[in-house]
């Protein structure tokens, strides 16, 4: 082989080997393993057991504190109206003049009769008493004095029938004088000046209401409302200080609370057989009367407070297609995995957590679109953590 072919040969053998090189680097580029993806960033809160306020947003109306209804206790035409509509009255103002007239007259006509039965009887007196002397002497007969003795009781049970009649005829003479039973706010007037009124008449001549303080009536179902009794009496939820429930009320405009706050008085002993619900009273001042009767209001009651309660964010807990509950726990490892819980109640913005969590636990609030079971996540704090609980004073427990 001539020394020009021999060059020709080593040159391509060198071109071989430079393209079986290349295709060996790129078949290695392409069996190496695709770079992992970062770690997935979720908004986590670490669970810390403290004390929870039971708190229950109840509707309601609000209601007059006493309400009187002003009617005539005699008949008669009425003179005159002493009050005007829309103020305030006090117990004992008058508020109208019944025409006294005819029981003038018949207080008169009673105190006549009182004056004849009482002269009667002092005649009859006086005779009883001469024949107590003569009866001694037997002057008289027993029959005469026994008689006279007799008649002397029916005198005495006359005066005090004609007594009797004058205080009747005085009380309806007083009667002719309409007054306030009570303090309060008076509404318009039914009736005016000359019209003919009835004693004990359906219609009212006006309503007064006290306004100051003012009862919110609220309703709870019976279900709720036992369940609570039942945490109370195991000692699981603890009632407010002296057993006395803060209520803080909202008017239905959505705005800012009442400034005044309630206290729940009572709870009523009657179930509604048509809603199965229990009717709960509490009070409130209303110094400025800045509240009016029949108001639809959303009552908040601090029913009691749960120490050391377990709490997770409402975004935190979802469910499966059974109703099941179940939170994303993050591991030591930080890879995440689903934990089933048992939920009480929601109270607030939170869950009650009865069982599947323990303190210092971390779960998953943010993020949730974002992983899967085993996934490798970084954890930052949540923003809603802070703002889970439920934004009310805590009741000090007994």
């Amino acid at each position: 082989m001539s020394k020009a072919n021999r060059m020709t040969a080593l040159a391509a053998t060198a071109l071989l080997g430079l393209a079986l090189a290349g295709c060996q680097k790129q078949q290695g580029q392409a069996s190496a393993q695709p770079a992992a993806p970062p770690p997935v960033e979720v908004g986590v809160a670490t669970i810390e057991p403290k004390p929870l306020p039971v708190i229950a947003e109840l509707p309601g109306r609000t209601t007059a504190y006493r309400v009187a209804e002003v009617r005539p206790q005699v008949n008669g035409i009425i003179l005159k109206r002493m009050f005007r509509e829309g103020a305030d009255v006090k117990a004992g103002d008058q508020l109208y003049q019944i025409d006294p007239a005819t029981y003038q007259a018949a207080l008169a006509s009673a105190q006549a009769d009182l004056q004849k039965a009482e002269a009667n009887m002092q005649a009859a007196r006086n005779k009883a008493a001469r024949y107590g002397d003569l009866i001694k002497n037997s002057v008289v007969s027993r029959q005469d004095f026994d008689d006279v003795n007799a008649l002397l009781k029916q005198n005495e049970a006359q005066v005090a029938s004609a007594k009797a009649a004058v205080d009747l005829a005085r009380i309806n003479l007083d009667y002719t004088k309409v007054f306030a039973p009570i303090s309060g706010r008076i509404g318009k007037s039914a009736v005016t000046e000359g019209a003919l009124v009835m004693a004990n008449q359906a219609t009212v001549l006006a309503t007064i209401q006290q306004l100051d303080p003012l009862f919110v009536d609220v309703t709870q179902t019976a279900a709720e409302l036992m369940r609570l009794r039942q945490d109370l009496a195991s000692g699981r939820i603890q009632s407010p200080d002296q057993g006395k429930a803060a209520v803080t009320l909202f008017l239905n405009n959505g705005g800012a609370p009442y400034s005044g706050k309630g206290e729940l008085q009572f709870s009523d002993v009657t179930v509604d057989q048509g809603t199965s619900s229990v009717q709960l009273r509490a009070v409130f001042p209303n110094p400025n009367l800045s509240l009016l009767p029949g108001l639809f209001v959303r009552a908040r009651i601090e029913q009691g407070v749960v120490e050391g309660a377990i709490t997770v964010p409402q975004a935190a807990l979802a469910r499966r297609p059974d109703g099941g509950a179940y939170v994303w726990v993050v591991g030591d490892d930080n890879k995440v995995s689903q934990r089933s819980v048992t939920t009480e109640r929601a109270i607030g913005s939170v869950w009650l957590v009865s069982d599947g969590l323990k303190t210092g636990e971390k779960i998953v609030v943010e993020g949730l679109q974002k992983i899967k079971p085993g996934a490798e996540v970084k954890t930052v704090p949540t923003r809603v953590a802070s703002a889970a609980l439920p934004q009310a004073p805590l009741p000090q427990a007994r």
